[in-house]
């Protein structure tokens, strides 16, 4: 980004949302920061005071997610850019299939992102060069054993902003989607399985923050992995199937 922007960032607390803070706040851009958790918010702040405006809370709840867009019109008055980053991963074990999990996930995931966009647009009408992201996943691209809430949340996160960026487009309003593989972060930290190609989170950061000036359609890293998984993509289904199954067993193993 070479201007200097006004920055919504939720999930700003740990992970790559964290790092993407750094990144931008290093480049000079001011940053509302959103997350639960308001103590590496504050660090943040500490370190940035004339670039930080902290905005905590449950954005799961759209009462604090409206709160959040008032506070930063009163503050601001506009936003340039949008990233919506803030989410969760739950697995799901298919022999105590269990619906609240879907729903947690999906509210986290999906709905809070929902009920962000509704505040972030009018401040985006009135931002310069506006623009829209969101974090999706790799996931969206091949179905996997166990991330059927996880993918579900994503896949839906991708067909809204891609529907988005249709009918946002006649305002000016671009919308782009960040698709990462695995990225080291507290999150993929619980995972019981083998990551391929994972990356540092600086990594993936500084990867982030480098192209969003250019407002691509999407993000997706790394890109020997996004490739794969498309090419598995375009296998018969039950290929598909017959290499998911042996992935199941190897997780459980």
């Amino acid at each position: 980004m070479s201007e200097v922007r006004r920055i919504w960032l939720t999930g700003a607390s740990s992970g790559i949302g964290a790092a993407l803070a750094e990144e931008l706040l290093q480049a000079g851009h001011r940053l509302a920061l959103s997350a639960r958790r308001v103590a590496p918010l504050e660090a943040l702040a500490e370190r940035y005071p004339q670039q930080v405006l902290l905005v905590p809370g449950d954005l799961g709840e759209a009462d604090q997610v409206r709160a959040i867009g008032q506070t930063i019109a009163q503050h601001w008055g506009a936003l340039d850019s949008v990233i919506l980053n803030a989410g969760s991963c739950e697995y799901l074990d298919v022999q105590h299939f269990e619906a609240a999990l879907i729903e947690r996930v999906l509210r986290t995931n999906l709905l809070s992102v929902s009920y962000c966009i509704e505040a972030a647009l009018p401040l985006l009408r009135l931002g310069q060069r506006p623009h829209l992201v969101g974090t999706a996943s790799s996931v969206t691209f091949l179905p996997l054993p166990r991330a059927e809430a996880y993918g579900a949340s994503k896949a839906g996160l991708r067909y809204l902003f891609e529907s988005l960026r249709i009918d946002l487009a006649a305002e000016g309003i671009d919308v782009s989607l960040i698709s990462p593989g695995f990225v080291d972060t507290p999150l993929t930290a619980q995972n019981d399985f083998p990551m391929p190609m994972r990356w540092p989170v600086a990594k993936a950061a500084r990867h982030i923050a480098q192209r969003l000036d250019k407002r691509p359609y999407e993000i997706a890293f790394p890109g020997a992995f996004i490739a794969a998984l498309i090419l598995l993509a375009h296998l018969p289904k039950r290929l598909q199937l017959a290499l998911g199954r042996r992935l199941a067993r190897s997780g459980q193993a």
